[in-house]
């Protein structure tokens, strides 16, 4: 399984640009102070000797691995130092040269800030591999796709609307493998109950094992608030209702937070689904009392989303 590179090679080479005012000792110093050692092979040119022997360093990171990753930022941090400390030419403006920068760290996950320090990283929980033994996983792959697409582009409203629907389509998903009946205009904190139900996960249910811990009640109940709290929120400034006033005041923070509260659950009930330890395969849960008698789920059924 191929694991995902925590920061893009975007990003990577507009950093690297940055080194044609350097010297090739401050590169090698900069690199080698976090223990880096120098390229064996000189990589091809992609540029001065300057921008190469940076991007020689660049070869020698495993983008996929977190250590690795919080090393070479703090390398980023050291050569971009001189876009906010630069005496030797005050009639240069690097403005626009930062103001990119923060846009590419911040589609990757990080904080620019204004003094050069990079802080954060990506907050991607849920993965397309967590769906891959599941029936009808379309639609939670479409979600992600609109969820990742809004956040880079910087579209709060469409971000926050998908965080509500990707709760709403994996509590479906939940129900159907579990073959629980439910009503396709049942809201989200109702399916989201019944999801946490069926998998006996519930706060306010028994069960066995640190799943009845009061640490992990505690925790679950907090969980329980975050899909009431996306589905408010969605409602108040997220997309999928006709409105006759634009939304004002919603930010990157804000998607981020619907986002990641939303991937918190979803994350934690595909989790659930098929762990051979979890509560619902030592117990059967029944289904909602309130659901229809006469509505059965057929595998590869295909829900649409309210």
């Amino acid at each position: 399984m191929t694991r995902p590179e925590l920061v893009s090679k975007r990003t990577r080479e507009a950093v690297r640009d940055q080194m044609s005012g350097t010297v090739l000792r401050e590169i090698d110093e900069m690199w080698q102070d976090e223990l880096f050692a120098p390229p064996e092979v000189d990589p091809e040119p992609v540029g001065g000797e300057r921008v190469t022997r940076f991007q020689g360093y660049l070869q020698q990171v495993d983008w996929t691995d977190p250590g690795h990753v919080a090393r070479a930022l703090r390398v980023f941090e050291v050569a971009l130092r001189h876009l906010f400390h630069h005496p030797w030419n005050p009639d240069w403006d690097p403005s626009e040269t930062i103001e990119r920068l923060r846009r590419l760290f911040a589609r990757d996950g990080y904080t620019f800030d204004h003094e050069g320090r990079i802080s954060g990283g990506p907050s991607i929980v849920l993965k397309r591999e967590d769906l891959g033994d599941l029936r009808d996983a379309t639609v939670i792959f479409e979600h992600l796709d609109r969820i990742d697409h809004a956040v880079a582009r910087d579209d709060p409203a469409l971000a926050i609307g998908s965080a509500k629907e990707l709760v709403e389509s994996t509590a479906k998903l939940v129900l159907r493998e579990r073959g629980v009946p439910f009503d396709s205009g049942y809201d989200l904190p109702k399916l989201a109950r019944m999801a946490e139900e069926a998998l006996l996960v519930h706060p306010s249910q028994a069960k066995p094992g640190p799943d009845g811990s009061s640490t992990i009640r505690k925790v679950l109940g907090a969980a329980v608030t975050i899909t009431s709290g996306i589905a408010e929120l969605r409602n108040d400034y997220g997309t999928g209702h006709g409105r006759d006033t634009a939304t004002s005041g919603l930010g990157p923070r804000h998607a981020r937070l619907a986002v990641n509260g939303a991937r918190l659950w979803c994350q934690f009930m595909l989790d659930t689904l098929p762990d051979p330890k979890a509560p619902w395969r030592q117990t059967e849960p029944a289904g909602p009392a309130d659901a229809p008698n006469d509505q059965r789920v057929k595998e590869n059924s295909s829900e649409p989303i309210s």
